[in-house]
């Protein structure tokens, strides 16, 4: 897969819970997000500070009735051409300055009955990748993302 077909499709944040809205770029910290909080206290971790979400994924669950748009099921990154739900725990991707290890895939919550009551049964197994930022920096929605092959990193 080349970068060009390798994006964000979207960079989401919120005060906390869902959905989150779009913004045009954010600086990521190992904390996360700027600006985006959680609203459960389990979120509130370092391998868990970013969530990725497939465009390619997100398309299908709308053919399939669900309402879904960039951010709705809480995400922080829609991403196209990344394929994360496929990819494997520790796998880097590098968007820019930044970069991020897949730490775990995400597990659909009861916050999604809001959506739709079946949304949590619908989504298990495709509902992204939780990660942890490596390298801090700025992302843009513009950027494209490269996947790294999974390496061991050396302590910072």
């Amino acid at each position: 897969m080349t970068p060009s077909n390798i994006q964000i499709i979207a960079v989401c944040v919120s005060a906390g819970g869902i959905p989150k809205r779009s913004v045009r770029s954010v600086r990521l910290t190992t904390e996360g997000l700027t600006g985006d909080g959680h609203a459960h206290e389990k979120h509130n971790r370092h391998d868990r500070a970013v969530s990725l979400f497939d465009w390619e994924i997100l398309t299908q669950l709308r053919t399939e009735g669900f309402p879904l748009y960039p951010g709705s099921i809480g995400e922080n990154l829609t991403v196209a051409g990344v394929h994360v739900q496929q990819l494997p725990p520790g796998t880097l991707l590098e968007i820019g300055d930044v970069l991020l290890r897949l730490e775990q895939p995400r597990k659909p919550c009861y916050v999604l009955d809001a959506i739709d009551p079946s949304l949590k049964d619908a989504i298990l197994g495709r509902c992204g990748y939780m990660a942890s930022v490596v390298r801090e920096g700025i992302i843009d929605r513009s950027m494209s993302i490269q996947v790294l092959p999974k390496r061991r990193l050396a302590p910072q």
